[in-house]
């Protein structure tokens, strides 16, 4: 099943310089490592703000909905999940 997941990131200015570091790596390895799995298949920035536009293959919604709640940036998140199907015009078999 593929999604499309907007996701808008705003951490705290008051959080802890130390905390802040760690979850940004948590973050990181975890979405290295579902794009190495071949679940998280797009990743892009939007400009000028701290958002992405992420495209993920998975089994289910179900797993699409774990994913998203162990994000390490979870609680700092306002995410936007949709739901995709192949186009009838498509030319990607993907």
């Amino acid at each position: 099943m593929l999604f499309h997941v907007t996701m808008d990131v705003v951490i705290p200015h008051d959080l802890a310089a130390g905390e802040r570091v760690d979850v940004l790596a948590r973050e990181k390895a975890y979405s290295r490592d579902l794009q190495a799995q071949g679940k998280w298949i797009h990743l892009w920035r939007v400009v000028g703000r701290y958002s992405n536009v992420s495209v993920f293959d998975v089994e289910s919604s179900d797993e699409m909905h774990d994913i998203l709640w162990n994000l390490p940036l979870f609680e700092y998140m306002t995410i936007r999940v949709t739901p995709l199907c192949r186009h009838p015009s498509a030319l990607s078999v993907r």
